[in-house]
């Protein structure tokens, strides 16, 4: 068994040891997710964790883990009887990211189940993990509905089984830590807010701090049974004060002025629901319990609203998560003074603006400027809104239109890519079509198609009693129908022709508002651009719609047209993500005016580039933004020879009565 590296001897990263040791003192708190950029200790730090938690008792034999002192009754390998156990050490259990949802809840045996009538459950990774610790490593990562089941377990404490009327339900409850690099991708907003902490990690820029980092690594990796032992010393302490924490706990009073402060902050920072506010009476409790004392104090509410309020701000996935502290301050400040000064009705010396009102700027409001204006967004001197000339030089970026719901895009067919919310596409999850023969372990029973394959062969078997005689062949598949996620692949026209102000800022916009969509369906963005004489690939295709909206945001505009180039990149793209990822389907969305400069017979090479498109196979959709009384409809000729679908942009938005676009439409060979 490898030793794992000293949780006291990780350097630095302070939040991340503070936010995983209150949860190992107060499991109620709801777990962490831990965000940041790769190499920066966070699974070394979360699987160091598990050392350092108290053994567990639990019932001898029992696959559940059990504490004998209070046995589940609903234990499936129960009833068991109260007294001594044994002891063992606490767990921590890995969900990998391509686990299924058999591997995650347990499975039961149908064939027992049907045949015999017996509940033959296999437990799952939730029931080993059930008074330890479970981690999942890119939890972003995670397909949704596992995440789903994963906090639901976390938030109920228990797990449940459901197959065809046949339910299991077991005890799981752990302490949730989940990492994740934000650079692949975000988790929904909804999925956030159940993680109780977070805590954004960074590798240090001091030398000294680093060189330690390195010394401590190296000599871990020379001999790690010899440097374990050089620090049981400092793990044998917070072991002790994480069981001293756990035993104050109870007796830990949170008054009302902190649940003043608690309430006031969540209000002044406008998250969403009262989870936050559960959160952070729990965070300063515990808080308190580690300190070793059995009062809340305002220094225990600050810390707790750092830890749990600032991924549950982001109101879109664009949002940079983060907390205002001078804001912060502010609030706490003035409900303290609340709470001393109970009878005094007057605005306090802050002014009326009450908690979090006017006074405080988040840090991000600073980015448009001095004045606070939209300066970046507004044309030079000279420029008068009008577009440059072919051929011109480049363009400062300017800022993109208000985003908008779009319509939805989809991939004519039937997929088999991986879940999402775009395309049809068979799925593990979904309305059952139909059945088939297991190809495998059986995951999803079709009951009425598995009693009709038996029926035939009940006299040949001698059934004798009421019940079906059911053999392995007789055993079908449910076949089911969801929706898949797709690439979404963007080739951007940043070219003089597209360079005026504000006919680029609704661009912006609308590939904005495709951005927002294709994050909501959980799909895989990449980001082509191409001007001058050249395509460029501003964003491979990832998971992470915010590093598309950062590319897309600093975009500049300028030069000729390389249409024809900018369609055989991105046709080298998807080439590319094809071995990668096959059965992901792509959808290419072309925004351009149509028009086609530069090089010898710009015109004639973007029709062969587009048909070569066409020849693959690809679903398209050309966004024309051609504007002003004299239109060439040089976009909708593209979209012909792409064999793909073209719409304005005032029929892309989902409230336009004019656009009917819900299908992109491949046309007639």
């Amino acid at each position: 068994m490898t030793t794992p590296f000293p949780f006291t001897a990780v350097v630095g990263q302070d939040d991340l040891r503070l936010a995983l040791l209150l949860n190992a003192v107060s499991p109620a708190v709801g777990g962490v997710l831990v965000r940041g950029e790769k190499g920066t200790a966070k699974s070394t730090a979360v699987r160091a964790l598990s050392a350092l938690l108290p053994e567990v008792a639990v019932v001898p034999g029992c696959r559940f883990s059990c504490d004998p002192a209070a046995p589940d009754p609903a234990c499936p390998d129960g009833p068991h009887e109260t007294g001594s156990g044994a002891q063992r050490p606490a767990r921590m259990v890995e969900l990998p990211v391509g686990a299924s949802e058999d591997r995650l809840v347990g499975a039961l045996d149908i064939e027992r189940a049907l045949a015999e009538g017996v509940k033959a459950f296999e437990p799952g990774l939730l029931a080993d993990a059930h008074r330890g610790i479970l981690y999942v490593d890119e939890v972003n990562l995670l397909h949704d509905h596992l995440v789903d089941l994963l906090l639901d377990a976390a938030a109920m404490g228990a797990s449940y089984v459901e197959r065809e009327g046949v339910s299991v339900r077991h005890a799981a409850r752990f302490l949730l830590v989940g990492t994740m690099n934000p650079e692949e991708g975000e988790l929904r907003p909804q999925l956030l807010d159940r993680f109780g902490l977070t805590v954004e990690v960074a590798a240090s820029r001091e030398p000294d701090q680093r060189v330690e980092v390195v010394r401590r690594r190296l000599a871990y990796d020379d001999d790690p049974a010899g440097f374990t032992e050089r620090w049981a010393d400092e793990e044998s302490s917070v072991r002790a004060q994480i069981i001293a924490a756990r035993a104050l706990l109870p007796s830990v009073r949170l008054g009302d002025g902190a649940l003043r402060q608690i309430a006031a902050t969540c209000a002044a920072f406008e998250v969403d629901g009262m989870r936050a506010d559960i959160v952070m009476a729990r965070t300063a409790t515990a808080l308190a319990a580690w300190a070793g004392r059995t009062d809340v104090l305002a220094e225990d509410v600050r810390q707790a609203a750092l830890l749990a309020l600032p991924h549950r701000r982001r109101r879109n996935p664009f949002d940079a998560p983060g907390l205002d502290e001078n804001k912060l301050d502010d609030t706490l400040e003035e409900f303290a003074e609340q709470e001393q000064s109970p009878e005094d009705d007057d605005p306090g010396p802050d002014g009326p603006d009450g908690p979090g009102g006017g006074g405080g700027q988040s840090p991000e409001d600073d980015s448009d400027g001095p004045q606070g204006g939209d300066t970046g967004a507004q044309p030079e001197a000279g420029e008068g809104g009008q577009p440059q000339p072919s051929g011109s030089g480049e363009q400062q970026p300017v800022r993109a239109s208000e985003p908008f719901r779009t319509k939805a895009l989809s991939v004519p067919g039937i997929g088999e890519g991986a879940a999402g919310r775009r395309s049809r596409a068979r799925t593990e999850h979904g309305r059952t079509t139909g059945s088939r023969r297991p190809q495998g372990a059986l995951t999803k029973l079709h009951l009425a198609a598995t009693v009709q394959a038996a029926a035939p062969h009940q006299l040949a078997r001698g059934r004798a009693g009421r019940g079906l005689v059911v053999r392995r062949d007789d055993l079908r598949q449910a076949t089911r129908e969801g929706r898949e996620g797709n690439l979404v692949l963007f080739v951007v026209d940043a070219s003089g022709s597209m360079a005026a102000r504000q006919r680029m800022s609704a661009v912006k916009g609308a590939v904005l508002s495709l951005l927002l969509d294709a994050y909501q369906r959980r799909d895989k963005v990449g980001l082509v651009t191409f001007r001058g004489s050249a395509a460029d690939v501003a964003l491979p295709p990832t998971s992470s719609v915010d590093a598309a909206a950062v590319r897309l945001e600093s975009l500049p505009t300028g030069g000729r047209t390389p249409l024809a180039a900018g369609l055989l990149k991105a046709r080298d793209v998807l080439r590319v993500e094809r071995l990668r990822d096959p059965a992901r389907r792509a959808l290419v969305v072309v925004v351009t005016d149509g028009r086609a400069t530069g090089g010898p017979e710009p015109v004639a090479l973007a029709g062969r580039a587009a048909r070569l498109f066409a020849a693959d196979g690809v679903a398209s959709v050309v966004v024309d933004c051609e504007s002003g009384p004299v239109r060439l409809g040089l976009a909708r000729q593209l979209a012909g020879e792409l064999d793909g679908t073209a719409v304005t942009l005032d029929e892309l938005r989902a409230d336009s009565i004019a656009g009917l676009v819900k299908d992109v439409q491949r046309r007639a060979a």
